[in-house]
Parts: C-alpha cells; sequence; structure tokens
C-alpha cells in the first residue's frame, strides 16, 4: 500500500516541529501519556477545563479527547475544545473508552462524534460496538479480536470521514479506503496501565506534524509504538521493568531504524 511519507519520515518531521498537543484525558493517563510524548519528541499539555480548553486548542497544533474518567466538567471542556479545534482547523483525535458501558457514555460520544473528529483510535470491541455492531468488550478491556472489527473500522471510517484506528495484538488503520496492518509490540503492553491511551496522544503529535496526511501519521504513531514496544520487552523482565524501558526505547528510535524495524502490511 503506497503511502506519501515512510514512518521514519513523519517521525522525523515531528521531532523537529515539536508540536504542542492538548490532551484531555484521564486521571489514571495524564502521566504516562505527557511521558510517552515527551519521550517520542512532542509537547504535551493536559488541558481540560470548560473556562480554557476552547481558548488552548486554537493554539496547539492538535487535540486529543479520552472519555476514560468521564465527568460533567470534563465533558464540557471537551466539547469546548473539540468545537474550537474544528473552527481552527485543527486536527482532533477521539478515544471512545468504554463508550458502550452506560447510557452517560454513549450520549457523550455521540455528543463528540457530531463535532467530527479527524481519528478515532479503540479497541477492537469498543470500534464494534461504536459502528452499532455487536461486541464482546467489558468495561475498557476488549472481548474481541482486531481483525472481527475491521469491517466495523471501514463502515465508522466511511460514516465519519476519517481515520479509524483499532489497536490490540496486532493494529488495523483505515480510512474507509485504504487500509494496512500493523504487526509488532508486546504482550506486556496491556498490562501497563494507560498505554492505550498514550497511544492515543501519540497519534495527536503524528498527526500535528502531518495534519494533511492523518492516515500516514496515525500509521506511523501505530508503528513506533509497535517497535519501541517490541524492542523493550527484549529486556524486561516484567510490566515494571518493561515501563523505563519502553520510554527510553520510544526516546532512543531513529527514523531510520523505524522505517527497518515497522512491519507494515495490507
Amino acid at each position: 500500500m503506497q503511502m506519501i511519507e515512510t514512518p521514519g519520515q513523519i517521525l522525523a518531521a515531528m521531532r523537529q516541529k515539536n508540536p504542542l498537543v492538548q490532551n484531555i484525558t484521564n486521571f489514571v493517563a495524564m502521566n504516562i501519556a505527557a511521558n510517552v510524548m515527551l519521550a517520542a519528541g512532542a509537547s504535551p499539555a493536559m488541558v481540560h477545563t470548560k473556562e480554557e480548553a476552547g481558548d488552548f486548542a486554537r493554539i496547539a497544533a492538535a487535540l486529543t479527547i479520552n472519555i476514560g474518567t468521564l465527568s460533567p466538567d470534563f465533558l464540557s471542556g471537551m466539547k469546548e475544545a473539540a468545537k474550537a479545534a474544528g473552527e481552527a482547523r485543527k486536527p482532533w483525535i477521539l478515544d471512545p473508552v468504554a463508550h458502550f458501558a452506560t447510557a452517560y457514555r454513549s450520549a457523550a460520544v455521540e455528543e463528540l462524534l457530531s463535532l467530527k473528529p479527524t481519528v478515532i483510535r479503540g479497541n477492537a470491541s469498543e470500534i464494534m460496538a461504536l459502528a452499532g455492531s455487536q461486541s464482546s468488550g467489558q468495561g475498557v478491556d476488549s472481548g474481541d479480536r482486531t481483525e472481527k472489527a475491521e469491517g466495523a473500522a471501514v463502515a465508522l471510517a466511511r460514516r465519519h470521514v476519517c481515520v479509524v484506528a483499532v489497536t490490540g495484538e496486532q493494529d488495523f488503520v483505515t480510512d474507509g479506503d485504504r487500509s494496512v496492518h500493523i504487526l509488532g509490540g508486546s504482550d506486556l503492553m496491556p498490562r501497563v496501565t494507560a498505554l492505550g491511551c498514550s497511544l492515543t496522544a501519540l497519534v495527536g503529535a503524528f498527526v500535528a506534524a502531518r495534519p494533511d496526511q492523518p492516515f500516514d501519521a496515525t500509521v506511523a504513531a501505530l508503528a513506533m509504538f509497535a517497535v519501541a514496544g517490541e524492542e523493550a520487552a527484549l529486556a524486561a523482565s516484567g510490566p515494571g521493568s518493561f515501563s523505563p524501558l519502553f520510554l527510553d526505547g520510544l526516546a532512543a528510535l531513529l527514523p531510520e531504524t523505524l522505517d527497518a524495524k515497522a512491519r507494515i502490511v495490507a
């Protein structure tokens, strides 16, 4: 599948720009997401209150929204930021964490979807449920494999005219026309709190660097995560030692190494 730029080229562009990315994410993820972004080469800001979220979205290069620890105040900030990002033509990424768990979460995600995200990133169960398919998710955990969600992801991308990324044992990215799989990572990654949420933030950084190429940028972000995770697992003895090795791996990953080790297949 032809891409405009390689993942390594987009990584180099992201590091050169050091984009300021606004992340309205959950309490569990704030610290690790910020560290992941700093290690990769971006500049994170965790600005969420409605009194300033919209103003900040206008000056940030991109916005990410994660509904993991949703509350009325957080939701108000999310909507203000997403509206402002749209008005300023800034890309924004939606992570619909466990949106199917309660009526409140489902309604919140419907409101956010109406504000036209550039990218939607979720696990297989979240993406299937968002597309209206039956899923086996339980809370924040996916009960479905990535390949089962591929058709739903394509339909969702076409319906909302956006990029959809399904992440899991392997990743799947589609814009409704083009689709690829990204292989790699480690089975230690789901055993570290909020790495999936951190990936959403990293997608924001890559899309900030290439706002006109959200598909390629999303693929590049997922490939970087997969390669760094695979490398960190080689020296890790468990999830505790994996975390710092993963951050070090993100920081040390060179663009040419990413291109050499990324496994992207149709």
